[in-house]
């Protein structure tokens, strides 16, 4: 992997300069001390292992929500149905632990629960993929669809047939047992996910810029009409690699369930789906990048939550930033693009 240019380095400093600066500005027109609250952020997002642990547990499943936006991504495709993904894996690999049998505990459980959230995230992947190859239908569009169908799935599950008795009518299933729930790292809640995401990265970044698949891939994104010309199959493609983003999805949706949740119920996702594929265009679909800029994200969603309780900042103001976060992302290297070659430097 080459060495990042001085100008990338540019980049990343002015856009970083550019973000302290607007989210100061927003500060003051909600009457919060700028300083004081942008040091509060830090604190509140790694300031301490309890802090740290928190960041880390939202980064694992944007990280693979990213992912599963980044894997189409890199044929060109623009896939949003992360978040119906994360959902129907959920959903599958539920069905895989109330599937066992009661007081289950064994090495299979953990293997076979991630593996029923990769099948199920994988089918509803393949779902909008099979329907662009075939008929041409925009992935963008169907993708948004399924999603707000995969979240229906879930409440008509946890309101009707698997809702558990014991729970005086919340609508949830029953706990998971000790045996399916994933691993975390110490007294933390930092979980199995998040290390899986880190693999699955570094995985995808050698399939990616490596080999002859990754190379037909850069061809197809470049001019489909070439790379068919010297036959290269576009439609199996498309199929393959929104199965695939579905598939990291999937997993993202039953680790959470599994070891931050306990069980499947409603409000699994507090927009991880969405939040990744503004982390993946953010990171030109780069699965490296990816990482640092999903962690850089989920502290600023915990730190959000914090000064939310501790500060009395407005819940909104965490959507706010986000939105600020991206502009800026996505404005500053156009600009300096622009200033860079309108200049001949």
């Amino acid at each position: 992997m080459s060495r990042p240019s001085s100008f990338s380095i540019l980049v990343a400093g002015a856009t970083l300069t550019a973000f302290v600066v607007v989210s100061s500005l927003f500060f003051v027109a909600i009457g919060q001390p700028p300083a004081r609250t942008l040091v509060n952020m830090i604190v509140f997002a790694v300031g301490d292992a309890y802090s740290l642990g928190e960041t880390l547990v939202k980064t694992a499943p944007i990280l693979l929500c990213a992912l599963a936006a980044a894997i189409p991504g890199r044929l060109g495709l623009i896939s949003v149905g992360a978040e119906g993904q994360l959902h129907i894996g959920a959903i599958f690999g539920t069905a895989a632990v109330l599937a066992a049998s009661p007081g289950a505990g064994g090495w299979y459980l953990i293997p076979a629960l991630l593996a029923a959230g990769a099948v199920g995230g994988g089918l509803y992947g393949f779902i909008p993929g099979f329907l662009r190859s075939r008929l041409e239908i925009n992935e963008t569009i169907s993708t948004l669809v399924l999603n707000y169908v995969a979240i229906l799935m879930v409440s008509a599950l946890v309101y009707g047939p698997w809702r558990d008795p014991a729970n005086l009518g919340w609508p949830a299933t029953s706990p998971f047992p000790a045996g399916a729930i994933l691993p975390t790292i110490d007294d933390s809640r930092v979980h199995l996910g998040l290390v899986l995401g880190i693999a699955a990265a570094a995985v995808l970044h050698l399939l990616f810029t490596r080999g002859r698949w990754a190379l037909s891939i850069r061809v197809l994104a470049g001019n489909r009409k070439v790379g068919e010309t010297f036959g290269l199959n576009y439609r199996r493609q498309v199929v393959l690699l929104m199965a695939l983003g579905g598939a990291v999805a999937g997993i993202a949706g039953i680790a959470e369930v599994s070891a931050v949740q306990g069980r499947l119920q409603p409000g699994i996702s507090i927009g991880y789906g969405l939040t990744g594929f503004l982390v993946a265009w953010l990171s030109r679909h780069e699965p490296l990048i990816i990482i640092p800029v999903s962690f850089l994200v989920a502290g600023l969603i915990s730190a959000g939550d914090a000064l939310q309780m501790f500060a009395k900042v407005p819940a909104a103001s965490v959507i706010v930033l986000q939105g600020l976060l991206f502009a800026t992302a996505l404005a500053v290297p156009g600009l300096l693009n622009r200033f860079r070659f309108g200049h001949g430097s």
